[in-house]
């Protein structure tokens, strides 16, 4: 089932989490995204609050080579890099992966030679969920 937010787009799939959190991951390496950054929100909750949470992980995925494009266009375009993967079960048991729409987080600067970027990040995603 395809899903869709005003800033995000994925999937839910009736797999389990660690097999498509796995899935993901390698798919991402095939589009040539890096994981840069990782958090655990269900062990964070646990650690910090003492509070149970779903399976729930927040992958920051960066493409090197756009990611450099990207910076010789906008200089603090860091303020809005990695992209967000997350994986999580939903109430259903089912696994959900959303993207952060590059499109859409990178359409508020305003810059058209970032937008030409952001669509390729976005191509490669929809083929990272494709393949999911």
């Amino acid at each position: 089932m395809e899903l869709q937010t005003a800033y995000a787009f994925g999937k839910k799939l009736d797999a389990s989490f660690g097999e498509i959190e796995q899935k993901v991951r390698a798919e991402l390496a095939k589009e040539g995204f890096g994981i840069l950054t990782e958090i655990n929100v269900q062990d964070t909750f646990k650690n910090k609050l003492g509070r149970d949470f779903r399976d729930y992980v927040i992958l920051g995925a960066c493409n090197p080579a756009l990611a450099w494009e990207a910076f010789a266009k906008e200089i603090n375009i860091g303020t809005l890099l990695p992209c967000n993967v997350v994986v999580y079960r939903d109430d259903d048991g089912k696994t959900v992966v959303m993207v952060m729409d590059p499109v859409a987080t990178l359409g508020v600067i305003g810059n058209a030679e970032l937008s030409e970027i952001a669509a390729q990040v976005r191509a490669r995603m929809e083929r990272v969920l494709a393949a999911l």
